[in-house]
This record gives C-alpha cells, sequence and structure tokens, in this order.
C-alpha cells in the first residue's frame, strides 16, 4: 500500500513521496452494474494516484437515495474496492453521475449530488470545496523535486443551458460553463507555480468538430481557458477529459506552447462502432475500446498514453 503525507491548506492538500518519477492513472464513463475488467490493469501500472474523469458512475435520477444507492454499489465493487485501498482516489463529475444526461446548474438536485459525489471520493471535510459551491477542486503533489498541479473543473453544477437540435448542440456565444466564482478560483490557482499543471474536467476542451458536449459549445468559455492557460508560466501543461466513450489525444499550439489533451472514456462500455470521427486536433487515432489514461514522468520525461485491457499500449505521446 503506498501512503502519502500530507498537510490540509488552504486549495486542498499537499502529498509528498521520495520518488524521482511518479504515474497518475485516470479515466471516466463507468457503470456500476457492468462489469469492471480494467482495474487490475491500471493496478498494475502501480499509479501514485488516480483521477476519475466523470460519469464514474450511473447514476441518472432525482432521487437521492437511488443515486447514494448506486454510489454505494461503486465503491464496494471488490475489484475497485481493493484498488481505492492502495491508490490515492480524486476526481470530478460529468452528467450522468451529476445525475441528469448532459445536465447544466438547472438540476433541481445538485446540491445534494454534489455532497454525495465528495463523499464516494473521500474529500475530507476539512478540503474548502465542503464550504462553497460545486465540485471544483485543487490538489498539490510533490514527488521528489517535481511539484505538480492537479485542477479539478466542474463543468455541470454552474453551465448554462444552450440549444440542441438534431444535429447536436447549437454553439452560444454568451453561455458560461464554469459560473463566476469557478472561473476567480481558477485564475487564483493559475497564479501558482508548478512544474507540472494538469486540468482535468469531463468534458473535452480542445475538439472542436464533433457534435456532442465539448468546451467549443461555449467559445467564450473556451476562449477564456486557452487564453488563461497561455498566460500560465508553466512550462508542461496537460488536459484531461472524458465523457465520450472514446479515447484520443488532441494537440493545440498556443503561442509558444504545446499543449495536449488526453480523453480516456469507456472503461465499461466504450464506442465500439465509433468510425471516423472529425477532430482537427487529434494525434494518432480514435480509441473504441475499453480504455484508461497513464501520465508518466521519468527522468524529466513526459509520456502519455491511452492503454486497455492487459495493459495495451493504444496511442502514445512523448
Amino acid at each position: 500500500m503506498r501512503f502519502l503525507c500530507c498537510v490540509v491548506f488552504a486549495m486542498g492538500w499537499i502529498a509528498a513521496a521520495g520518488q524521482a518519477n511518479f504515474s497518475i492513472a485516470f479515466g471516466s464513463c463507468n457503470k456500476q452494474n457492468l462489469e469492471q475488467p480494467l482495474w487490475e490493469d491500471i493496478a498494475n501500472e502501480n499509479p501514485n494516484l488516480w483521477i476519475w474523469l466523470g460519469d464514474n458512475i450511473y447514476g441518472d435520477t432525482q432521487n437521492m437515495q437511488t443515486l447514494a444507492a448506486r454510489y454505494r454499489e461503486q465503491k464496494t465493487h471488490p475489484a475497485y474496492a481493493k484498488f481505492a485501498q492502495n491508490v490515492p482516489v480524486i476526481g470530478t463529475w460529468d452528467d450522468h453521475d451529476y445525475g441528469e444526461n448532459d445536465g447544466d446548474k438547472t438540476y433541481p438536485q445538485k446540491v445534494a449530488s454534489r455532497d454525495l459525489a465528495l463523499a464516494f471520493l473521500g474529500v475530507p471535510k476539512s478540503n474548502p470545496v465542503w464550504k462553497r459551491q460545486g465540485l471544483y477542486q485543487s490538489y498539490v503533489y510533490r514527488w521528489d523535486s517535481i511539484t505538480v498541479r492537479v485542477l479539478l473543473l466542474d463543468t455541470r453544477y454552474f453551465k448554462d443551458p444552450i440549444e440542441k437540435t438534431r444535429r447536436g448542440y447549437v454553439a452560444d456565444t454568451t453561455a458560461d460553463l464554469l459560473g463566476a466564482a469557478q472561473w476567480q478560483w481558477l485564475e487564483a490557482e493559475l497564479a501558482e507555480e508548478e512544474d507540472l499543471l494538469i486540468v482535468a474536467n469531463g468534458t473535452q476542451v480542445i475538439p472542436e468538430d464533433h457534435p456532442y458536449e465539448k468546451w467549443a459549445n461555449y467559445p467564450k468559455s473556451r476562449a477564456r481557458l486557452l487564453s488563461l492557460l497561455e498566460k500560465d508560466d508553466t512550462k508542461r501543461i496537460v488536459l484531461l477529459s472524458g465523457d465520450r466513450h472514446i479515447g484520443e489525444i488532441s494537440k493545440l499550439q498556443l503561442g509558444n506552447k504545446t499543449i495536449h489533451e488526453v480523453t480516456s472514456s469507456g472503461m465499461t462500455h466504450s464506442w465500439e462502432n465509433v468510425g471516423e470521427e472529425k477532430n482537427r486536433h487529434r494525434v494518432g487515432n480514435i480509441v473504441s475500446q475499453k480504455n484508461y489514461g497513464l501520465l508518466t514522468w521519468q527522468d524529466g520525461e513526459l509520456l502519455l498514453q491511452i492503454k486497455g485491457e492487459d495493459g495495451k499500449v493504444y496511442e502514445v505521446v512523448k
């Protein structure tokens, strides 16, 4: 079992470990009553951290007793329970664990749902997230001389509703995705220093072409986020996202920075017949098999991978 020494501080908690190298595993779209074949494979990676990227369960209800029961089913799943005993777990949500498919700020049970999500994640009451609205969180880890900041965004609780047609969502130049308080928090977090910045959420940030949920449906919010990241002094920035039931890696050039986004989605059920889907920013191919993501820092080199059963590597970027 890997123990991380931690102290509570204003924006989260700091974890220190005497390792020069580290790895962070992540994934999304995990239906609690389906077969979950990946936990042993992920455990075999010996990750220092697991990040849930949303749809951690499938609740889809306004009945909080039902939602709580589905969280209990996942938390007591034998393979996951064993994994979570040995690997620190943090995370954010997407729509199905929020409680409503494609849910936004109008979901009537979002306050109670938020509390159930934090309890499932095991977030201590001392964490400031309990004292504000929404699920956004910040964590800082120090592995040897490397400082890693993980920002978990909430793209549900404050999300403005937008129009949806048969062809998909209609981009709305006036709509906002994060809400004023979360934007203020994010700007303050991005003013801090670290060696590696990870910004994780349930919604794809870089892709622009598909008709489904994405940051590009909120062009004002997307432009604001990318502008903040371009100004950030961190040399290495990685975006993580889920939701899509596929895996893919996207790349975007922001001034002098090259930013990659790893979408890892479909731990229990994936879009096996996705075929071709346009993404002008994609590096490599779509992964239609069940998958998880792995970020590895080894001797100063950053490696991003999408992997599947038996540790099979589907996509990799250095």
